[in-house]
Formats: structure tokens, sequence, C-alpha cells
């Protein structure tokens, strides 16, 4: 009887124990191996913030957008050495030290029926830890329909990485497009975006090369060439001006219309 009353009492203590890990404990950031080495990969190519909440992080930016609780851009460049296959080990999201007004918590999403859905893929830093690990912050996540995440989008984060290996260096932004009267979940009410675009960009010699997307949050048997839309298009949708640094001559260029020419689908 008495061996009973323990093994009862160690059980319900096991239980308490993971229920409090599982709500209340995450580790608090994860350690730079570097930390001289802070500095986000800025260039011109850098969109403006429409909320002036611009996080550096070592291996990709982002505009934290926190009505929305989420980033409005993240901004990354991808390489070719970039693009290894090392097998990390899934680390906790936890919320990003450098927003000041707090990433959102990801028990948000916990029972919602979405998924964490990367903006800059965890696939794409696998070759460090750290870079990889960074991928974790909440900053960098948003609510994504399984079979999209798995499905469409999914398949366009593998394009770009066919693209890379084939052109080099791209840059890479992307988010959900955030407006009124979108869908909310959880106690600090991150919004669900209708759709989510991308912009790639690749420069040689001085010549650059651009595509764009916007992708309706639902999953797709559409190539991904039917997605394509001018630059001007994601603006005006997202009140983002994406190349404000760019001379007005470039920026009519590459904005007003859709230029998939030396892109190979």
């Amino acid at each position: 009887m008495k061996n009973r009353t323990l093994y009862t009492l160690l059980f319900v203590l096991c239980v308490v124990g993971f229920w409090i890990f599982e709500n209340f404990y995450t580790p608090a950031s994860y350690s730079n191996p570097n930390p001289k080495n802070t500095e986000g990969p800025e260039t011109e190519l850098l969109p403006s913030s429409t909320t002036g909440m611009v996080v550096k992080h070592q291996h990709y930016m982002l505009s934290y957008n926190e009505p929305y609780e989420q980033a409005e851009w993240v901004f990354y460049k991808l390489q070719k050495d970039h693009l290894t296959y090392d097998d990390r080990e899934r680390p906790h999201f936890i919320e990003d030290p450098k927003v000041k007004t707090k990433s959102a918590d990801w028990r948000n999403y916990r029972g919602s029926g979405y998924d964490r859905g990367h903006l800059c893929p965890a696939g794409d830093r696998r070759f460090s830890e750290y870079a990889y690990n960074e991928t974790f912050y909440t900053s960098n996540i948003v609510p994504q329909d399984r079979d999209f995440n798995a499905g469409i989008w999914n398949r366009l984060e593998q394009q770009v990485r066919s693209w890379c290996k084939k052109y080099g260096e791209l840059t890479i932004i992307t988010g959900g497009i955030l407006e009124e009267g979108l869908e909310e979940i959880g106690q600090e009410d991150v919004d669900v975006p209708k759709a989510f675009y991308k912009i790639v960009v690749r420069e040689n010699n001085h010549a650059s090369k651009i595509v764009a997307f916007i992708i309706p949050h639902r999953e797709s048997t559409l190539p991904l060439n039917a997605f394509l839309v001018p630059i001007d298009e994601i603006e005006r949708r997202t009140g983002i001006d994406f190349f404000e640094k760019k001379p007005s001559t470039w920026q009519e260029t590459f904005e007003t219309e859709v230029k998939s020419k030396g892109w190979k689908f």
C-alpha cells in the first residue's frame, strides 16, 4: 500500500513538473559564439520599416510589427555555402530578446490549429548551430496553415534554394500581408495573414534580377509562377517601400512589372 501511494505521488509530481516546464520554462536567449559579430546583413536593398522596430540578428534582420505580433518583413541573404544538410537538433521557440516590446510567446500557437511557420527558414541556416537557433526566435515565426506550410510555401522555399545553387547569392525579403480584420490566435492576439509575400533578388556585376510573389494562405497545386506579381503590388498591400535606398529610375525599372526572364522554374 505504501509503495502504491509513493508511486502515485511520484507520478503526480512528474505530471506537475512537466506541466510547469511546458508552460513556464524557456531559455532566455541563444549564445552567440562570436559576440563581436552581431550585425545583420545590412545592404542598400533593405526595405523601409513602417514601425521603426528594426532588429538585427547575425544571420537575418526584421522589422517587428507589435500590433500584429510578428515581423512585417524578414530580410536575409542566402549563399551556396549556406546550403548544407547538417543535422541540427530543434531548439525551443523563444521570445526575441532584441524586440523591445517582446515578441509573441510560442504558446499563443498551441491548440490554434496553425503551424509556427518560419519566415527565414531553419533549413537555410543549417551551416552553424547558432545560425540555426536564431531562426527559432518567435519574431521569425507566423501562424501558417499546415498544408500551406508543408505544401506550396515549402515548394517556394525549395525553389529559392535551387536558384541559389544555380545562380549564387540571393537576397530574400518575406512576410505576411498585415491588414485590418485578420483572425487572431492566443492570449496576445497574434494575427493570421490571409496571404504571404516573398521577394528574391540576385545581383551580378551590378545587374539586378528580381522576382516577387504573393501567395494566398491556402494550399495550391498551381505552378509557382502563377503567383508572380510586381513589387509595386506588394508595396500597395503592405505599405512598405522595399527598395527605398535605390534610385527612382532603378525602382521604376524593377518594381512596376513582372520580369521573370532569367529565372528557371
